[in-house]
């Protein structure tokens, strides 16, 4: 397969724009946290599927979106691109020669729930996530429990984060058909969401990403580059 490697914080994804199924993902995947496949583009739009290192798609990833728009910009020059992942559209603006800030669209968040002694919030931002107020280092227990949990039937992201001061939320992640991965650019928009909306730094193992709302619209900054 030939593709291209990416990096946004620690979180790291080939970009292919030849066509996959679920078997050639598995067998290419090798060490990356999935596989973007641009399955279309203009001078400023690119339509793309995503892919888990499992063979299975995720509605959208924020760190896959972005590298994506770098990823495109790099090659025709734009400056804002607007990239496609089924339904959903996100808007992403180059603000330098590596972070990008991006539109994600409208946040929804349910109220407190548990299952087998474990509280959590439910945010949906384009894909399913479940926070958790706690310490991180739990995540690997909590995790694998969450994702499969019936209460989640399509499974679903996890977090398990805690508040570091007003700005800032320490953070580790669960992704679905993943497992852990250093990073998460829709889990950093859940959890931002989750411990109230407000903007926020969220500190991950691979680095920072940040997250500002205009209402419930949620707005992130980060980093991607090739490697």
């Amino acid at each position: 397969m030939t593709s291209s490697r990416w990096d946004a914080n620690g979180n790291v994804y080939l970009v292919s724009e030849e066509p996959q199924t679920a078997e050639r993902v598995r067998a290419g995947v090798g060490d990356a946290d999935g596989i973007l496949e641009v399955v279309a583009s203009g001078a400023d739009w690119v339509e793309i599927a995503i892919w888990n290192p499992d063979g299975s798609r995720a509605e959208l990833s924020g760190n896959g979106t972005r590298i994506v728009a770098r990823w495109l910009a790099e090659r025709t020059g734009a400056r804002e691109v607007t990239v496609r992942v089924g339904p959903r559209e996100v808007r992403a603006r180059m603000l330098d020669a590596v972070h990008v800030e991006q539109d994600l669209g409208e946040v929804l968040v349910a109220p407190p729930d548990a299952v087998e002694g474990i509280r959590f919030v439910a945010v949906d931002v384009g894909n399913p996530h479940a926070v958790v107020d706690g310490d991180p280092a739990d995540i690997t227990r909590i995790g694998p429990l969450l994702e499969a949990h019936a209460r989640f039937p399509n499974r679903t992201n996890v977090q398990v984060a805690r508040r570091i001061d007003a700005g800032t939320i320490e953070a580790r992640v669960w992704e679905r058909g993943a497992g852990e991965t250093a990073s998460s650019g829709t889990s950093a928009v859940a959890v931002a969401a989750a411990f109230g909306g407000r903007d926020a730094t969220i500190r991950f193992p691979g680095g920072d990403l940040h997250v500002r709302f205009d209402g419930t619209r949620a707005f992130l900054t980060g980093p991607a580059r090739p490697v």
